[in-house]
């Protein structure tokens, strides 16, 4: 009796319950006898007999299930009982249900054995071999292993059939290299694994090494491998080149094919210079079609030598179509120009240049086309577009900026105006509220705006990271919810680094809100840090890391992960892959924008599926610790009252004036007026008009402040100064030295800044006379 015609055995949950069910009909069939009147026996017959009906028909519904699926696994196994490879049906615990003709006879399969069993005829490590793929048949539907056995390869393949069954194919095949028909050159070819030690030879590589060799070092002189290019092979004492062709095997292992640099005599034929060249060529009708491939070309094209493929099916045109250009090629115009094109290889992006020659074979026109690999050249081209973009990208953002924070003093400013003149009782001081609230909110993207551009104004120190996240853990556990776990894994020996404390933990944070929503259904974020020495620069990606000591910062998860078409778009501003309101898209980039103005460096590695992992490397810190010295605080100095101080304020911007002016004179402060800095240098040729500060922005048209401000110290040198501008500090800074007696202040500001700031530049210049001298 075969596994097909035998029943299939009830699971232990269904016979139980089976039995529960049997059990109730019987016991309602006695309580039924028993009862003492006729209604009740009545009401417990009929208990009984829907037990009874339940059961029957629990049973026959397994019944039908079982046949169809005894009917399904026989299909199965007719389809591949004529399979030209070994195939066996097994249940998951590896037991043989049923196998094909080859397995029966290559195998000796037969039902009830043990896959193991008959795996390990073939393969030392059989377990582990199968544990492997059916795991990754079991979450993926199909799996594959190759090995690599002493005479030829083993490639075991499973696939999942139904909830509780597996095929699994076994297919036994010589190498590329293995001894074929005559007259063809067979290369000597290698399996090596990890250390260089030699898993496998074909027969043409014993010959050349004159028996078994152990390590590559034993047969090819000259390591280590350089994949493409010429080595010394040591045979019979004596040094010969061959050029080394390297395919990855998978588990660490490489393929290696020696091909000697010189064509053996039996293989002279009248193609033996095309295929012999160094240079990938092909020849091509003007149609497309490929007429021959030398062997360069058909290893960069990753092609057989029978193909029978047209040039459209290996490349992809850039700008015109490849039927167009060929046909112009054949008529012999724009021979002398090159294109790019990218091949359609799965493995790898890669490009050509392609060079075009017209011949005449036997009268017929025929197109040469020489490949250049052109990637490398490609990958630069990318790198100096994509900097271009976020050059200009940049560009934009810090000017928007700056005109975004004009118009937000400016709104802002008048809100803080209103709300002086209305109390919480007014139907009106709510919506001001929300006025408020949302120019702040404007102000927060104009920020993140800035730190992209990497222009906002930073306040470096030193700083240890440690502590930093060791502070922040408690705001980062509320910031990632119940379902997310937040796992903190620090070096406890870490140098400083330089860096603005409010901006990292920016940083931090938004890397950890990211992280948290990749992972809807929950999961672990994992944040290390640790320190590195780099001994040679590091090449990530397209960046590249100067030698040095950095401090290394690792935020992990195990989210949905990040597609590998879109990793080089995550930190460009207002990209995102949230849904509407869910994000702005600035936050990758503010991080990125923070991260390069500290001076640092930040990566991401992700698979989808499996989790991203962002990396920040800062430079540490050379500056000594310094220790604080304890002085008892200076007297403070009394306030003069804001009613004595004449202010002059210079402003072109309009609203951002009146609020500015409204402002002052609200507190007191006398507020003299100029549009322009030539307006206030003509206010100041009158010596009788006294002034007590400067309130200017920096960037105007016609003179900057700091330029009409060094003007006016010449007659007025004691006069403090309070920097405006929408730019950030380091702008006011490259105007040229810094102005004594001077302070910052940045858009938008609020009443209570402009007020304050004003108010500590006069109280600075009542207790240093002479503080305001020009440089």
């Amino acid at each position: 009796m075969t596994y097909f015609d035998r029943p299939i055995p009830v699971s232990q949950r269904l016979y139980s319950a089976k039995a529960a069910l049997l059990g109730f009909a019987v016991l309602s069939a006695v309580l039924g006898y028993l009862a003492p009147s006729a209604t009740i026996q009545t009401g417990f017959v009929a208990a009984a007999m829907a037990f009874g009906l339940v059961t029957v028909a629990t049973t026959l519904a397994h019944v039908w299930r079982s046949w169809r699926r005894r009917s399904a696994l026989r299909d199965l196994a007719l389809l591949v009982e004529h399979d030209a490879s070994a195939c066996v049906l097994t249940d998951h615990d590896g037991t043989v249900l049923t196998g094909n003709r080859v397995a029966q006879t290559l195998l000796k399969a037969a039902e009830g054995q043990s896959l193991r069993s008959m795996v390990g005829r073939h393969v030392a490590d059989a377990a582990g071999l199968i544990h492997r793929v059916q795991a990754a048949a079991m979450a993926e539907g199909i799996a594959s292993e190759k090995v690599v056995l002493p005479d030829r390869h083993l490639r075991l393949s499973a696939h999942q059939v139904g909830p509780d069954a597996l095929m699994w194919r076994f297919e036994l095949f010589q190498d590329q290299g293995a001894p074929g028909p005559s007259g063809k050159v067979h290369y000597p070819a290698l399996t090596v694994g990890r250390g260089g030690t030699v898993l496998w030879m074909n027969p043409a590589a014993r010959a050349l090494a004159g028996g078994r060799v152990r390590r590559l070092d034993e047969l090819i002189t000259d390591t280590p491998l350089r994949p493409g290019e010429t080595h010394q092979v040591q045979t019979d004492g004596v040094d010969h080149e061959f050029t080394v062709k390297v395919h990855p095997a998978g588990m660490g292992r490489e393929e290696i094919v020696l091909v000697p640099n010189s064509v053996p005599e039996n293989t002279t034929s009248d193609d033996a210079g095309f295929e012999a060249l160094p240079v990938p060529l092909l020849k091509v009708t003007p149609e497309g079609c490929v007429a021959k491939a030398n062997r360069c070309a058909r290893d960069l094209l990753r092609a057989r030598k029978d193909d029978d493929r047209n040039l459209s099916d290996l490349m992809e045109g850039l700008g015109r179509s490849i039927p167009d250009w060929l046909s112009d090629a054949a008529a012999g115009k724009g021979l002398g120009r090159s294109e790019f094109l990218r091949l359609t290889r799965s493995d790898q992006e890669m490009f050509v240049q392609v060079t075009l020659t017209r011949v005449v074979e036997a009268g017929q026109t025929v197109l040469v086309a020489v490949l250049n690999d052109a990637t490398e050249l490609k990958s630069l081209e990318a790198q100096f577009v994509q900097s271009q973009k976020m050059q200009a990208i940049g560009q934009l953002a810090g000017g928007v900026a700056h005109d975004f924070n004009n118009l937000l003093t400016a709104i802002s400013g008048h809100c803080d105006l209103l709300l002086l003149r209305h109390d919480q009782g007014d139907p009106e001081y709510g919506d001001l509220i929300q006025i408020h609230q949302n120019a702040n909110r404007a102000a927060g993207l104009v920020g993140q705006l800035l730190a992209f551009s990497r222009k906002q104004t930073l306040s470096p120190e030193r700083l240890d990271l440690r502590d930093i996240l060791s502070d922040l853990t408690h705001l980062l556990n509320r910031l990632v919810g119940e379902k997310v776990s937040l796992e903190l894994r620090q070096n406890p020996v870490l140098p400083a680094i330089r860096a603005d404390k409010r901006q990292l933990e920016q940083v931090i944070m938004n890397l950890v809100v990211n992280a948290r929503d990749a992972m809807s259904d929950g999961g672990t974020i994992l944040i290390e840090t640790d320190e590195r020495i780099l001994e040679k620069p590091l090449q990530h990606g397209r960046a590249k890391v100067p030698r040095g000591t950095y401090v290394v910062v690792r935020v992990q998860d195990d989210g949905i992960g990040i597609p590998h078409d879109k990793l080089e778009k995550v930190f460009e501003p207002f990209y995102t892959t949230k849904r509407t309101g869910e994000g702005t898209g600035l936050g990758l980039s503010t991080v990125y924008g923070i991260v390069k103005q500290t001076g640092g460096f930040i990566f991401v590695d992700s698979t989808p599926g499996k989790g991203s992992v962002f990396t920040l490397m800062f430079p540490i810190s050379d500056e000594p610790a310094i220790e604080p010295v304890v002085e008892l605080p200076p007297p403070a100095p009394q306030a003069i009252r804001m009613s004595d101080g004449v202010v002059l304020l210079v402003e072109d911007e309009a609203p951002v004036r009146a609020f500015a002016s409204r402002a002052l004179a609200h507190r007191g402060f006398k507020v003299i007026e100029a549009s322009s800095a030539e307006d206030a240098l003509d206010l100041l040729k009158d010596i009788d008009l006294k002034v007590d500060v400067f309130v200017t922005d920096v960037v105007m048209p016609g003179l900057d402040g700091p330029s009409w401000v060094r003007k006016a110290r010449a007659t007025r040198p004691d006069v403090p100064v309070v920097f405006m501008s929408g730019y950030a500090e380091d702008v006011f800074k490259s105007q040229g030295a810094r102005i004594k007696a001077s302070a910052f202040l940045a858009k938008p500001f609020s009443l209570t800044d402009l007020t304050t700031i004003v108010n500590q530049q006069l109280v600075t210049s009542q207790v240093a006379p002479g503080a305001g001298a020009a440089p």
